[in-house]
């Protein structure tokens, strides 16, 4: 019951909400999720969120790294993943044709109990005359 969401208002002036109306057409994403990702961002790193305009940014990066972080990864990297991927998928495709086989088994055990004799009953009751065949 404790994961429920709580709404929060305030007001901003005219300037400030036109300025992050233009944030979300940018990204292509509704106003509130704009807020939403800076709450989650915020609440993330515990407090310690500073917005910087990218004029600042640029200015202070003069270390060469681009914001955000990009890292280039190997072909063979990617291939690997993708192969590896298929053969989950592939594995997963066992796993449920194997679950239905089991389940068939199941079923035909379940229904074969009645077909199953018991020696023991077809000897009959003690007390009963017995009968020789031949």
């Amino acid at each position: 019951m404790g994961n429920k969401n709580k709404t929060i208002s305030f007001r901003v002036n005219e300037d400030a909400f036109e300025t992050l109306r233009d944030i979300a057409e940018e990204r292509d994403i509704s106003l509130s999720a704009v807020f939403r990702d800076y709450v989650d961002t915020l609440v993330a790193h515990d407090g310690k969120v500073r917005v910087i305009p990218e004029a600042e940014l640029d200015s202070m990066g003069d270390s060469g790294e681009s914001f955000p972080p990009k890292i280039e990864v190997p072909k063979s990297f990617v291939r690997e993943h993708e192969r590896l991927e298929l053969e989950a998928e592939h594995l997963r495709e066992q796993l449920e044709e194997h679950k239905r086989y089991v389940n068939y088994l199941r079923e035909q055990l379940e229904d074969g109990d009645e077909e199953v004799i018991q020696l023991e009953d077809l000897d009959g009751e003690p007390d009963e005359p017995s009968f020789r065949l031949g």
